[in-house]
């Protein structure tokens, strides 16, 4: 008697379920405790990897909790890849409906932070360009130009201080102050580094992804904070390697 997949697919991330009918020992008998020692293994290695992949969301719910959220998690979006280091892309939508974390509104961005940290670590490699031709341009030749990005570049805007809630857990960094921040995440080399940016930081470097000149992108975040001072977002680009190209007008 062959077993349905559909019904082992099922069982083995639902405790509550039979043993798939034809599953047998090596005996011959019914695999009750060998199916339950199977399953059991199974929801444990994808909770260690989704741990592994979310280390801040898991010392911040505290392992007892993270590993009741994790259960969850797994009956609802079981793995869709034979990678498990990919494992958890669906983590911040289920967050943002989980109810029992509703309260914790930061925790989806940290979660969709965290996913992007993984992501830009497995990006593909660009070759930036040398930073002394973005200084030889004069400034009016600079506004009419576009950049092209690297691939390992990834934005997360939230109205919470993600990047600090993260150096703060991860890190030891200093206490969060309440305020919205976005995640500028660059690979200079090997490893992602992370910046903080401002709301018109953010329009500033979503812009020029997008393919606006860059005086368009300065004009869009002036008109959200006059005054306002690229150069933290220009330098994390320059010395994050992320410019890979610059196409002038």
């Amino acid at each position: 008697m062959s077993v349905d997949q559909t019904q082992f697919r099922e069982a083995i991330l639902d405790p509550g379920r039979d043993v798939p009918p034809g599953l047998i020992d090596p005996d011959g008998r019914p695999a009750g405790k060998r199916f339950d020692v199977y399953r059991n293994n199974v929801v444990v290695s994808l909770t260690n990897a989704l741990g592994e992949a979310f280390p801040v969301i898991r010392k911040l719910l505290g392992e007892n909790n993270f590993s009741i959220l994790a259960g969850q998690f797994v009956r609802a979006h079981p793995p869709a890849s034979p990678l498990i280091a990919t494992y958890g892309d669906a983590l911040p939508d289920f967050l943002e409906s989980f109810e029992p974390v509703r309260s914790l509104g930061y925790l989806s961005d940290i979660a969709r932070l965290e996913l992007a940290l993984r992501q830009s670590y497995h990006a593909a490699d660009a070759d930036p360009i040398d930073p002394a031709r973005l200084q030889a341009l004069p400034p009016e030749r600079l506004m009419q130009t576009r950049f092209a990005l690297a691939p390992a570049l990834r934005l997360i805007r939230s109205d919470w201080p993600i990047v600090a809630i993260w150096r703060f857990n991860a890190e030891d960094g200093p206490k969060p102050e309440m305020r919205p921040e976005t995640a500028l995440i660059t690979r200079p080399e090997f490893d992602p580094a992370l910046t903080a940016l401002s709301p018109a930081g953010h329009v500033f470097t979503a812009g020029l992804a997008e393919g606006k000149t860059f005086g368009t992108a300065l004009e869009d975040a002036t008109a959200l904070e006059p005054g306002f001072d690229l150069t933290p977002a220009l330098a994390a680009l320059v010395s994050g390697g992320a410019i890979t190209a610059l196409h002038e007008e």
